[in-house]
């Protein structure tokens, strides 16, 4: 594991109102989680990976609850690609997405960037490009997405994340590599507390 292991409780915040609580484990080789809306509680985002010697995920399961309505996915990370079931109303649907050079995954909490970073980081990169498996948290479904990372010249714990093409995020950490603050293009923030 090369984020410091522990449990993370973050607030998503908008307009300064807290729209949902993220809490998650790091452990040395998986990492677990879940997100709630605040203004309905039954709706949750819950993500568990078994991490590898070297950080990476080597599975996934998901779940997302919205009232009665709920789906479910798992997906194994294989030599070049992501492999997964996703399971909703009865029915299933299989899915692969392949995985880029440096094998990333995004599960769709915060912890999953920090991960993203700590891999960078550790690699001695201040500036990265490359394709990740992105899973959204709304239908569980994994996609490939190009996404770039810059550390801001003369902060090292700061950093501009693009998701997606003319998209720019902020990403602060602390020197422990603890995402301290993850803010949008829209003003939605991310914030440990």
């Amino acid at each position: 594991m090369i984020i410091p292991q522990g449990e993370y409780v973050y607030e998503v915040r908008e307009r300064g109102s807290v729209i949902a609580v993220e809490r998650t484990q790091a452990g040395a080789h998986q990492i677990s989680g879940v997100r709630r809306s605040s203004e309905i509680a039954e709706n949750r985002y819950e993500a568990g990976a078994e991490l590898d010697d070297e950080g990476l995920v080597k599975s996934i399961r998901l779940r997302y609850v919205r009232g009665p309505f709920s789906r479910s996915a798992v997906y194994e990370a294989e030599a070049e690609s992501l492999r997964g079931v996703i399971t909703a109303m009865g029915g299933r649907n299989t899915l692969e997405v392949k995985l880029g050079r440096f094998r990333e995954v995004d599960g769709g909490l915060t912890v999953f960037k920090a991960l993203l970073i700590a891999h960078i980081r550790s690699r001695g990169q201040s500036r990265w490009t490359a394709r990740v498996a992105v899973i959204d948290p709304a239908t569980l479904v994994a996609r490939a997405v190009k996404q770039s990372l810059y550390q801001v010249e003369g902060e090292p714990d700061k950093w501009l994340f693009e998701p997606a093409i003319g998209e720019r995020e902020t990403i602060v950490l602390d020197p422990a590599g603890r995402i301290l603050s993850h803010t949008t293009r829209t003003g939605i923030s991310t914030v440990l507390v």
